[in-house]
């Protein structure tokens, strides 16, 4: 039985949390899309833990965690994270024998973090702003598509990738200074820096494929691990203002080389608000309408991104984006997550149709220009007080106007809450439904 864990907003909903409480009954924890524009918290003990490449499952001892060919990968990134887990103690032996990376996944390089950076800085002139986390995923995954990116395999293979090094820096130097007005990049530091990068690599290089296959005949548990949230997908997110990875649960099939039958449950991990990083749609949001409001919950709950500390965008529980997401990844249950952040508010809304220009929508528009103009329908609820200071353990503890939340929320969306997180720490934590 596997498990895959996808977020079902627009990302920073409290994935991290979920994946390591998942990942105790796991054999096999695998990142299969994104880059280190992810940003997954853990509070283990009362100590946090952010990590933006290596699976969350990582902090739990004998677990294999695996980076797949659908994540785009820098290497420095990487050995950042694994000399801090290092320092924590986290390994028991060697870091390779624990954490490997697929041969087939594209590595992200410095011109790829200078035309992120260059691109937004040119964009924002015309308000075209994305608002991406410029760490040269964009570009990564262009290059990957357009057959011209290096994989994390080239690095270890001196010949192929100085031919393919020169090849896409001659395309990007045309651009960098005939668009931007930007310096070229010399090739030599950058040949250098990546074979450097590559040695140390070799021993957590590894045909992930193939081991995630070895792991399925020999039905162990794997645990596949999403980056960002749903409506951030590049196929069905609030396109142009998406990341560049499909964050669905399909893309645990192509982000590992696994077909559907691999899944057996898709977890969705929502908020009990609604929350947004950089520019685009957000049809809940009340940052202006109801900005004391906006302000209260982003300090409660610590609203600022993990990756790069912006503020968050906060606004009320959007029902039909989050059904709209039940219904794209095929989840078969919600995890609520920051649910205590509500606490004590007197009313909450729920957004349960849209209204444009008049006329009544209930599900999300296709077109991103539609969506910036719908305006919400809300229906009021009664707020609850506080949980019980010594956590929940079971359904009765909790006040009964937050049951009744969790009941309008299934009621609407069609899939039962499967976990409810009461705080950051893994022992607040409630599972109603063994997903294993």
């Amino acid at each position: 039985m596997n498990v895959v864990i996808v977020g079902a907003q627009w990302g920073d909903e409290g994935k991290g949390k979920v994946v390591d409480l998942y990942s105790a009954k796991a054999s096999v924890i695998v990142r299969y899309q994104g880059g280190n524009n992810a940003g997954h918290t853990l509070v283990v003990g009362g100590k946090k833990t952010v990590l933006h490449l290596i699976p969350s499952g990582v902090l739990h001892a004998g677990k294999r965690c695996m980076i797949a060919n659908g994540v785009v990968f820098d290497p420095a990134v990487f050995f950042e994270e694994v000399e801090s887990l290092a320092e924590s103690g986290v390994f028991k032996g060697a870091p390779s024998d624990v954490i490997w990376v697929s041969e087939r996944a594209h590595v992200i390089l410095p011109y790829h973090r200078l035309l992120d950076k260059l691109r937004e800085e040119h964009a924002a002139k015309s308000k075209g702003k994305i608002g991406t986390t410029v760490r040269g995923i964009g570009p990564a995954y262009e290059d990957k598509v357009a057959r011209r990116g290096i994989q994390v395999i080239d690095l270890i293979r001196p010949e192929l990738l100085k031919t393919k090094l020169i090849r896409a820096l001659e395309e990007k130097n045309i651009l960098l200074k005939h668009l931007f007005g930007a310096e070229a990049v010399d090739f030599e530091p950058v040949y250098k820096e990546c074979l450097r990068l590559g040695e140390k690599l070799k021993p957590y290089i590894r045909d992930v494929r193939a081991d995630l296959t070895a792991a399925l005949k020999n039905k162990e548990k794997i645990l596949f691990e999403g980056a960002q949230g749903t409506l951030l997908d590049v196929d069905h997110g609030t396109y142009p203002f998406v990341t560049s990875s499909s964050t669905v649960s399909g893309g645990a099939m192509t982000g590992t080389g696994l077909g559907p039958s691999a899944i057996s449950e898709v977890i969705g991990i929502t908020k009990a608000y609604t929350t947004r990083v950089g520019t685009g749609p957000f049809p809940t949001e009340i940052e202006v309408t109801e900005k004391e409001t906006a302000e209260k919950i982003r300090a409660i709950g610590a609203e600022y991104g993990a990756t790069t500390g912006r503020p968050r965008r906060v606004g009320w529980l959007d029902l039909v984006a989050l059904k709209y997401a039940v219904e794209v990844n095929g989840m078969t249950g919600l995890a609520l997550m920051k649910s205590d952040v509500l606490c004590d508010f007197k009313e909450l809304r729920l957004c349960v149709a849209y209204d444009l220009d008049g006329k009544r929508l209930n599900s999300l528009p296709s077109s991103g220009e539609d969506l910036e103009r719908v305006k919400p329908v809300y229906e009021t609820v009664k707020g609850w007080g506080a949980f019980p200071a010594a956590g929940i353990t079971k359904l009765s503890e909790l006040p009964q106007d937050f049951i009744d939340y969790i009941k309008k929320i299934e009621a609407f969306v069609g899939v039962s809450v499967v976990l409810i997180s009461s705080g950051p720490g893994r022992e607040q934590t409630l599972e109603l439904k063994q997903v294993w």
